[in-house]
């Protein structure tokens, strides 16, 4: 089942209780995973909220609109606790997790001191890495093997002695490491017979997030990437998860800049003012920014955020609005920034009779802060579509990804409100309950008992 829609999401579907421990597998155990944790242990003591979840904090309607029912979301659908997340993961370093949570700087001491015991529990396993996909960083902590199959196995060992250890009732993964230099599928990536050939042969098509992502679904675990790399969009692996019952979904968080292109450009678009023009500069002095600083990484992150204009937009709907617009992504490492993102953009629109018109925006984000949200969310939605039956590309849950999977056939949605339409009309759809489609008709046709 890869396509969530009303046809073949069964209303009030058996949906398996979330009972027992929660698996949490990230291949990265940097910024991002280190502040997620961090961040779950802080919640868990009652010294922070988790601003920035919908799975802890928003609420949805349910009901008709003259008996409206707000109901947060981790009351509406079985969601795992908090408390059932177990983390575990791996790393191109040894640090333990509090130990790069302390690097990284994005939380200072006095905010990771409470939680240095259950940080520095979290302790890396090896990584798989080529640093032709990532050419600015090294390790000294990665896997060998004769092979990328063998590389896939002992993933799969790990996987297995982590649940088994921890004694968890199931898994989830999220990509959490850098982005890879950019690539397309080839042809081993079209049948699971090439591309299991290719892992024996280890051709270099084949990236380590790509062999995480054949580990998780060889396991049967859910798995989310949170970064441009092809990972788990090939047709193999794509018809793979869709075999075993495995949800998959990705490409890449949207956090900053993109996420403000997805809120503005739907505005545009929606009173038909045209565009001239958006260009867009990042500075950033993480590791991220240091691996982005490569061509052929920054290559993946411009295709991923150069997508989302065209996708609200529709060029070819709205020639004379968009069928021409300059669209420039640049992405600047500056050190000295560390972990706070900061985004320029420039936008030329016109209005009225062709007149000109700018809009300046200027965000200065912390990008870990704004991703570790995101990777809870996916940890708990993952974890509920398995329990649901529910497999292959979760395109419910694009609202997380600057390039959303999707089927060949169909084109990724960008809106970022409409991609959270979906996301909500698919939990309701779960639980039985009408979905929305804010028509108003009722108040022409008599009828105030529409959705």
């Amino acid at each position: 089942m890869n396509k969530i829609d009303d046809q073949n999401l069964k209303r009030n579907r058996e949906i398996v209780p979330p009972k027992g421990r929660l698996g949490v597998l990230l291949p990265g155990m940097g910024a991002v995973a280190t502040t997620l944790i961090a961040g779950v242990h802080l919640v868990k003591k009652g010294l922070a909220e988790p601003i920035g979840s919908l799975t802890q904090m928003q609420k949805i309607r349910i009901g008709k609109r003259t008996e409206p029912r707000a109901i947060p979301i981790k009351e509406l659908v079985p969601l795992a606790e908090l408390g059932d997340l177990v983390f575990g993961g791996w790393d191109i370093t040894s640090e333990n997790a509090y130990e790069t949570a302390r690097n990284s700087g994005v939380l200072g001491d006095d905010v990771l001191s409470s939680v240095r015991q259950e940080l520095e529990s979290v302790k890396p396993w090896p990584g798989v890495f080529d640093q032709e996909y990532v050419r600015r960083l090294s390790g000294d902590h990665v896997k060998t093997g004769a092979s990328k199959m063998e590389l896939a196995e002992a993933l799969m060992d790990d996987i297995k002695r982590f649940i088994a250890d921890n004694e968890l009732d199931r898994a989830v993964m999220v990509w959490c490491g850098s982005t890879e230099v950019y690539s397309e599928a080839g042809p081993v990536h079209q049948t699971m017979e090439a591309f299991e050939q290719g892992l024996r042969d280890s051709v270099a098509e084949i990236p380590p997030s790509m062999i995480y992502a054949y580990a998780a679904i060889m396991c049967d675990i859910p798995y989310a990437n949170g970064a441009p790399n092809l990972s788990a969009d090939v047709p193999a692996l794509i018809k793979l998860a869709d075999e075993r019952g495995v949800p998959v979904t990705g490409k890449d968080f949207k956090t900053g800049q993109t996420l403000m292109k997805t809120i503005i450009a739907p505005g545009l678009k929606a009173r038909m003012l045209g565009l001239d023009g958006w260009f867009s500069t990042n500075l950033i002095g993480n590791k991220d920014g240091e691996v982005l600083d490569d061509e052929g990484s920054f290559r993946a992150k411009e295709v991923s955020k150069s997508n989302v204009l065209e996708g609200i937009l529709q060029p070819d709907h709205y020639p004379s609005l968009y069928g021409d617009f300059y669209h420039k992504v640049r992405i600047q490492y500056y050190p000295p920034r560390g972990d706070a993102k900061e985004g320029w953009d420039n936008i030329d629109i016109k209005g009225w009779l062709g007149e000109k018109m700018q809009i300046k925006v200027n965000f200065l984000c912390r990008d870990s802060i704004l991703a570790a949200p995101i990777v809870l969310d996916l940890i708990l939605f993952l974890d509920l579509a398995k329990r649901a039956g529910m497999s292959g590309i979760q395109e419910w849950l694009s609202f997380y990804f600057k390039s959303p999977m999707a089927l060949p056939t169909l084109h990724p949605e960008h809106d970022l409100f409409i991609q959270h339409l979906k996301l909500a009309n698919t939990l309701r759809i779960l639980v039985g309950e009408e979905v929305l489609n804010h028509s108003g008709l009722d108040y022409y046709e008599g009828d105030l008992d529409t959705p």
